[in-house]
């Protein structure tokens, strides 16, 4: 039990400089509201968010027991965005898992001493690169339908190519590390290598990475609802929340300013909390503060 405490001990140390950070402290709590408001949505919301009332229609914030007002049709705006928010934390946990699998593998993949294994990885790596990431989103989508696994496999692989690219240039500086040269010198296998010096050593990178791909996992999930090709109406989603709502923006102008601070606060808070991340674990950036 001792142990236990240390080690705990020893995990919040390295975690305390994100909370440290002004950027680091509003990407935790953006991060945990999604969270939260994703879970509890799951299971609970203050209303139907898809049940309407024509008599509760245009209701203003904290009128008729609506926290955030109502629609045209009597939608409880709170349980919609409460609803909106699992949407966007499936999404972007799936891309998370999607992309930094995908990445990683084909970066390792084009590191590969194995010429078979490298140059078709490498060519696949610029291949995906070059094609539109939300345009490869939008033909899966409309081929196979607007589910919310389809969307988030869209997502995740145009983003996996995006962070492949990335990784690929890591993953060969490590390599040509003096450390890495030493230990194949020792007759250190392939996979020692990778699981002891290369994740190790691109760590920071890849939270990074993978927190930018989380924020626009939410900004194209988003999107492609707002256009039509998300996940099915019985679904709320924020953009398909701004869709319906934008024409009524000079008289409600509220009902399409909350979803879009949700958008706009869940792709910051991510992008914050990776940069917090990466200057907490990233041993060069340490140095470089001390040395300042």
């Amino acid at each position: 039990m001792g142990v236990a405490i240390v080690n705990g001990r020893h995990r919040f140390r390295r975690f305390a400089p994100v909370l440290r950070r002004p950027g680091g402290l509003f990407g935790v709590a953006a991060v945990t509201a999604l969270v939260v408001a994703g879970g509890v949505s799951a299971w609970w919301t203050p209303h139907d968010p898809l049940a309407t009332d024509p008599r509760q229609a245009w209701l203003l914030p904290l009128r008729g027991g609506h926290l955030l007002g109502t629609d045209r049709v009597g939608h409880d705006v709170f349980s919609q965005l409460l609803a909106g928010a699992w949407q966007t934390l499936v999404v972007a946990v799936l891309v998370a898992v999607i992309a930094g699998t995908l990445g990683l593998t084909l970066a390792l993949a084009a590191n590969s001493v194995l010429p078979p294994v490298a140059a078709p990885a490498a060519e696949l790596i610029g291949v995906g690169v070059a094609f539109p990431a939300l345009l490869l989103a939008m033909i899966l989508v409309a081929v196979y339908g607007g589910s919310l696994l389809t969307v988030a496999l869209a997502i995740g692989i145009s983003s996996g190519m995006a962070v492949a690219r990335v990784m690929r240039a890591e993953v060969a500086r490590v390599l040509a590390s003096d450390y890495v040269l030493a230990a194949r010198a020792a007759g250190a296998s392939a996979a020692r290598i990778a699981r002891t010096h290369v994740l190790p050593g691109i760590r920071p990178t890849l939270i990074v990475q993978l927190s930018t791909m989380m924020a626009l996992a939410v900004l194209a999930e988003a999107a492609l609802t707002y256009l039509g090709y998300g996940s099915s109406p019985s679904a709320p989603s924020w953009g398909s929340i701004l869709r319906e709502q934008q024409e009524y923006i000079r008289i409600r102008p509220l009902l399409v300013i909350w979803p879009g601070l949700a958008v706009a606060g869940t792709v910051l808070g991510f992008n914050l909390l990776g940069d917090a991340l990466r200057a907490a674990f990233d041993v060069r950036l340490r140095e470089d503060a001390r040395s300042r």
